[in-house]
């Protein structure tokens, strides 16, 4: 699937099961929240932290996708094309970084 197809996707699910979006600021929210999951399952997985006995059955890969799903409904929201947004973001990357991580002796 096609990032253009994840948010036409998301867009059709919205206005038929989910009526309709939640407001920019609410979506902003459940954003934090939904990557703070993502955060928790990190810190226990690969962190120093134990699971606690209620998070035995968290899944990673759904809360990435819950993360990816509102951010993906405050694309829709807004305007904005990922797929555009996602190829300036690298082109942006590639030029300003062009040599920097090449010469990191924490990545060698």
């Amino acid at each position: 699937m096609t990032i253009q197809e994840v948010q036409k996707t998301v867009d059709e699910w919205i206005n038929s099961v989910g009526v309709r979006y939640y407001s920019e600021l609410t979506n902003t929210a459940i954003l934090m929240e939904e990557v703070g999951e993502v955060a928790r399952i990190m810190a226990r997985k690969y962190g120093d932290q134990s699971f606690k006995q209620s998070d035995t059955e968290i899944d990673l890969a759904d809360e990435m996708a819950d993360v990816l799903f509102v951010l993906v409904c405050l694309a829709n929201q807004t305007g904005i094309d990922l797929t555009a947004a996602l190829q300036k973001n690298l082109a942006k990357k590639t030029i300003r970084d062009a040599e920097r991580h090449k010469n990191n002796e924490k990545l060698k």
